[in-house]
């Protein structure tokens, strides 16, 4: 046996160990970007310094056509060990690789790939097998994502009898009432506060956690939904139009909520004229319009609403001209009271745990459906009053003489002002602690230092994670004429979060944390 064969014999086993913790962060990567082909390659051209290595490999297997050098397989061995370090699992994932019956499935199909083309290896002239195991190390980015388009007629079916299994088991429950609910932000509190307060009367059954998806609804209904479920409250999310609707053809919404729209996912959806058509597919969907309840103090809806010329639709808010509208709002550290006025119907003096006006706006909206379905106001005020917010969506906790408000979840520009305004409230030290917005599109430089000037009136100390991400706050602060000493640039929330509880005040401190990027950031 010569030794080119053996070198390349100990090539294609180190390439194949290699492969696997490869694999494994390009997968994640994929699952997190919604095995979206397109949206893969985006992500990958916006952090093509991440693939530098594989572009040297490219250009070693290359080389290797002309020379068989033991320096081009001692360049390839060390290729292999730094792809592997880079590559290792990501420490404390926000979201973690799941790995879920396509991922597997996924995997499967990747590794025949790679052996298919590790095997050629050896029928070939001895000249190229180092070049087909070189460019199998310069590729291993696209192989799930060629693995994926080779699985699309599988998946497909699969996805289809899903679905198919879904309806049916819904279609077994003709007295099930399902409740839709969709907005730019908001829609996953209402659900919470919603189901919570619905409890009272009825046996509820809603998405879990963000399991707003079509595959998420499809899950949730398999797994979850049972013959004596009442109520099914069901979280839609949404990137792309038709998204919505989508959805709505799988459960068929008896009713809706709109909780707001504005500008999130501008990246995907374009514009904010898609962003309304696709929020308002579910008010298309439900067949009886006086089943559909929309925040009437969001500007794009009321325009909408305009346009259509609906009557029927009951409105919601903190404006007197809404249907149903709070008033007497008072708000401290303990929670909010306030009193609502439900088509005439008075509830005076309710008390929540929950902490800002746009909890309120929720709520009244939470308020205005459970009157419809009967609930009584002694039901409402009981339930109201042990509401808790969703994880990361403005919790309020403390931590010794710090208070925490947890608003990790991803952000927009509505949600930002929101949270800004509750931090307003406090009378603590008021420190911001952010990575900025994201998935914003062309309009994401602005909507950050538009941030970054709204934060300037309200916060005393601002920790930024990460300097170039946050690049468009940090001008926005300066812009407001906010000491620039008091700007304080982190790698890390952990960083950040640990500098900015070191720090002692002649008074008690606030910390917001607004916005977590996920892994894929």
């Amino acid at each position: 046996m010569s030794v080119i064969i053996i070198l390349n014999i100990l090539s294609c086993i180190i390439c194949t160990a290699v492969s696997v913790p490869c694999v494994l962060r390009s997968v994640h990567m994929f699952q997190l970007n919604s095995y979206k082909i397109s949206v893969q390659l985006k992500w990958m051209a916006a952090n093509f310094l991440k693939y530098i290595l594989n572009a040297v490999a490219l250009a070693v297997s290359v080389i290797s056509i002309f020379t068989r050098s033991v320096w081009v397989y001692a360049a390839v061995f060390a290729l292999a060990v730094l792809l592997a370090f880079a590559n290792k699992p990501l420490k404390n994932a926000k979201k973690p690789l799941v790995y879920t019956a396509r991922v597997k499935r996924l995997l499967v199909c990747a590794a025949v790939i790679e052996l298919i083309f590790l095997g050629t290896s050896f029928t070939l002239n001895e000249k190229y097998g180092l070049f087909i195991i070189s460019l199998v190390l310069a590729l291993i980015p696209f192989i799930p994502l060629i693995a994926n388009i080779i699985n699309s007629p599988i998946e497909k079916g699969i996805r289809q009898y899903y679905i198919n299994d879904a309806k049916k088991i819904l279609k077994a429950c003709p007295d099930l009432i399902v409740i839709g609910i969709t907005g730019s932000y908001g829609k996953t509190s209402v659900k919470y506060f919603l189901s919570t307060v619905l409890k009272a009367k009825y046996n509820v059954l809603m998405t879990p956690e963000s399991y707003n998806t079509p595959m998420g609804v499809v899950k949730t209904i398999r797994e979850q939904l049972r013959s004596t479920h009442e109520i099914f409250v069901c979280e839609m999310g949404a990137r792309h139009v038709n998204d919505i609707k989508e959805i709505c053809d799988i459960v068929f919404p008896d009713y809706g909520i709109i909780t707001s729209i504005g500008e999130q996912h501008l990246e995907t959806f374009k514009s904010i004229d898609n962003i309304i058509k696709t929020k308002f597919e579910l008010f298309d969907a439900v067949e009886n319009k006086e089943h559909m309840f929309l925040n009437g103090d969001n500007e794009n809806i009321k325009k909408r609403l305009s346009r259509l010329g609906v009557n029927e639709s009951h409105t919601y808010g903190l404006n007197g001209d809404n249907e149903t509208f709070a008033y007497n709002i008072s708000v401290s550290q303990k929670g909010t009271s306030f009193s609502v006025s439900c088509s005439g119907k008075i509830i005076e003096n309710l008390q929540t745990p929950l902490i800002g006006s746009h909890n309120v706006t929720n709520l009244t909206g939470v308020i205005s459906v459970c009157v419809r379905l009967g609930l009584t106001e002694d039901d409402i005020r009981a339930y109201v009053k042990r509401l808790a917010s969703p994880p990361h969506r403005l919790q309020l906790s403390r931590r010794g003489n710090t208070a925490v408000i947890d608003d990790a979840y991803n952000s927009n520009p509505a949600g930002c002002r929101a949270a800004l305004d509750t931090l307003k409230l406090f009378s603590e030290v008021k420190i911001l602690m952010t990575p900025g917005m994201v998935e914003l599109g062309k309009m994401q430089d602005e909507c950050n230092y538009e941030f970054g000037k709204y934060a300037a009136d309200v916060c005393d100390y601002v920790y930024l994670i990460g300097k170039k991400q946050t690049e468009a706050i940090y001008n926005g602060l300066k812009g407001a004429g906010f000491d620039e000493s008091k700007i304080i640039i982190s790698n890390s929330f952990e960083e950040g979060f640990a500098a900015a509880s070191a720090v002692e005040f002649d008074k008690k401190k606030i910390i917001l944390i607004e916005n977590d990027l996920p892994d894929n950031y």
